[in-house]
């Protein structure tokens, strides 16, 4: 009979034993998660709100602030409720969920700071060719390509092997190292 397990959750490392720990991290991290969606919420609100911001820094701007949004609520709410829940597991799909959208928003994030340098580029460099380089259809048709790819990027990296040979670092154990072994100093 073969030897045969599946994993059907992970155990997250805690980040305090004690309880009042855990409920100081806790607060903090709702700390940050609320001034994280205070800070982007207004400049989404500043940016959407006055019609003078319609132009396509602020544009991508916008984007930005929304990316970054969904990036920290990948991984603080989990974080937030096993500090206040005291649980440590989180199951395979969650955490296969989690690890493609955090990375999902954060390659879109960089994606996206690579195009809002190409605009400060042609506002600086070609100020004169700026409104038909840069117009709204060609910011909205940057950001939708760069949206699609970065998702296709990340189904393809997450469903072309098993999540779980992502997560096994298999040259570690072939060619343990030693500092202070001396067989290994002489070579």
């Amino acid at each position: 009979m073969p030897n045969s397990s599946s994993i059907s959750e992970f155990l997250l490392l805690a980040l305090a034993d004690t309880r009042q720990l855990q409920l100081l991290h806790f607060w903090l991290l709702l700390g940050i998660y609320l001034a994280a969606l205070l800070g982007n919420g207004l400049i989404s609100t500043a940016v959407a709100c006055d019609p003078r911001l319609h132009t396509p820094m602020y544009f991508f701007l916008l984007n930005l602030a929304l990316l970054d949004l969904g990036c920290i609520s990948t991984t603080l709410p989990k974080a937030m409720a096993n500090a206040l829940w005291h649980t440590r597991a989180i199951s395979y799909a969650g955490c296969a969920a989690q690890v493609f959208f955090f990375l999902f928003f954060l390659s879109a994030e960089y994606s996206l700071l690579t195009i809002m340098s190409y605009d400060r580029y042609v506002a600086i460099c070609k100020p004169l060719h700026y409104g038909t380089l840069l117009g709204s259809r060609a910011c909205a048709t940057m950001c939708i390509c760069q949206r699609s790819n970065k998702l296709l990027q990340q189904k393809e990296s997450v469903c072309a092997q098993p999540i779980t040979s992502q997560f096994s670092f298999t040259w570690c154990v072939n060619s343990p190292v030693f500092i202070n072994d001396p067989v290994s100093q002489k070579h």
